[in-house]
């Protein structure tokens, strides 16, 4: 395999600009890579074949110029079948594009395929998916992580150049943390959910993940901004992302909440304190403060969660589109059994309203926190990738691995997981999470922690 695949989305747009190779051979050796390295990982479901590419006009769109993305699974590809990792869509073909797969297309992207997920992205790990486990590039007998493992794993790999995620409560981050890339997780509502298979309506936040900081925030130029479609986006203009990515982060306050290292792996915690050390040295101002432990996020996100999945997965009913309610999978049934009961009459007060007011609390509890600081620091995991089959029987294993991005996505706050070293072995992702619409902060401190460091340009050997 040439070099072309392990390009950035910045290296390939300045190698096609100055018409050193063309953006057809960097889809072709990205489908070359996952001819060759796929069958290890199955982080792809379906994918474009040589075939197809040599007969495409790739298009020259000035955005992406036909740069090769891959989609994660729940994200509607008209006439392109969508499963969401479930039995129940196994042959969907959707007769339109989600709001972000029209604007990449429009943007120049060459959508190369779907990734894996956990079925209707139910999980943390990849495992849940109805189709296959994927696996870990930087170890085989790994997790890769979820729900967007499938996406994390592809970028980590280098086949393709970024991929397209979702995180309802660290979909994103975590396996970027536990792949080695980039993830960034929105404000709720700054990019549109129209047309993403739904799961927690009031959470859902797609994002990009990509191999590098710049790349992630140029890919929000183009997936960010309101849309008609979709009444939860916000109005808010869309600024360049990348414009002030090289200022300096001087004087930025940096809080670190104790809270965030209970019960973390010694291993990522030493990482992790590194990381924030290393931001100090580029100017931070690093500041010990204290939130909510984000356990309580646990029972929160559960009750929230699951009753918005029996709300989400009633229209399933094989009778429109899709098979039938006997094909849903174990993890699903439970989710929407769970939630039906936190719903019903008698229950409601008890569960579903308790977990919003205490949801409540998490937000303002944020508010408070970013009187004293600008951005908050700390794990995006407690562990670093587990081994395969270790979700067996746990069903709360999703809530225990994003223990620590719950709140945040909770609270709807923007996020990112930017590669910060490595435990036994393996990834560990800095978290940096903003208030709402801090995405231009967000994305220049991790930046400029990144290019202060070597961690982004460390690859799996595969």
């Amino acid at each position: 395999m040439t070099e072309l695949a392990k390009l950035t989305i910045k290296q390939a747009l300045d190698g096609v600009g100055k018409r050193e190779f063309t953006s057809k051979e960097v889809v072709k050796e990205c489908a070359k890579a996952i001819a060759e390295k796929d069958a290890k990982l199955h982080a792809f479901l379906r994918s474009v074949d040589g075939g197809i590419i040599d007969n495409t006009n790739i298009t020259q769109e000035p955005l992406l110029c036909g740069l090769p993305l891959a989609l994660k699974d729940n994200i509607l590809t008209k006439d392109f079948i969508t499963t969401a990792s479930s039995n129940v869509l196994r042959e969907y073909k959707p007769q339109y594009n989600a709001t972000i797969v029209e604007r990449l297309l429009k943007g120049g992207a060459f959508l190369l395929g779907k990734t894996n997920m956990d079925a209707w992205a139910h999980g943390s790990s990849t495992e849940t998916s109805d189709f296959w486990a994927t696996h870990n590039p930087w170890d085989l007998e790994r997790l890769p992580g979820g729900s967007s493992g499938g996406s994390a794993a592809a970028v980590a790999a280098d086949m393709c150049t970024a991929a397209i995620g979702t995180e309802t409560a660290g979909s994103i981050r975590q396996p970027a943390s536990w792949c080695g890339v980039v993830g960034f997780k929105p404000s709720y509502g700054r990019v549109s959910r129209y047309g993403i298979v739904a799961m927690a309506s009031s959470t859902d936040s797609p994002g990009p993940i990509t191999k590098t900081v710049w790349d992630a925030a140029y890919l929000l130029n183009i997936l960010a901004g309101h849309d008609v479609y979709d009444a939860t986006t916000l109005p808010n203009l869309v600024p360049d992302y990348t414009a002030r990515l090289s200022e300096s982060v001087r004087g930025v306050r940096i809080g670190v909440p104790k809270e965030y290292f209970n019960g973390v792996e010694s291993g990522v915690s030493e990482a992790v304190m590194v990381a924030i050390k290393q931001l100090e040295k580029i100017g931070c101002v690093i500041k010990e403060i204290s939130l909510l432990d984000p356990k309580y996020a646990i029972a929160v996100y559960t009750i929230i969660q699951r009753s918005e999945v029996s709300s989400n997965l009633a229209r399933y009913d094989g009778n429109r589109y899709g098979n039938g309610r006997e094909t849903f999978g174990a993890e699903a049934r439970r989710r929407i059994m769970l939630g039906t009961y936190s719903l019903s009459a008698g229950y409601y007060d008890a569960y579903y309203k308790k977990a919003e007011k205490v949801r409540t609390l998490i937000v303002k509890d944020f508010e408070t926190a970013y009187h004293e600081v600008d951005l908050i620091a700390g794990p995006v995991a407690p562990t670093t990738a587990l081994p395969l089959g270790v979700t067996e029987g746990q069903s709360m294993f999703g809530e225990l691995a994003d223990v620590l991005v719950e709140p945040s996505s909770i609270a709807g706050l923007a996020g990112i997981s930017v590669p910060c070293g490595f435990a036994k072995g393996l990834p560990v992702g800095l978290d940096l999470m903003g208030p709402k619409l801090s995405e231009e902060l967000v994305l220049r401190v991790a930046h400029q922690y990144e290019q202060s460091t070597e961690w982004h340009k460390q690859k799996p050997n595969l």
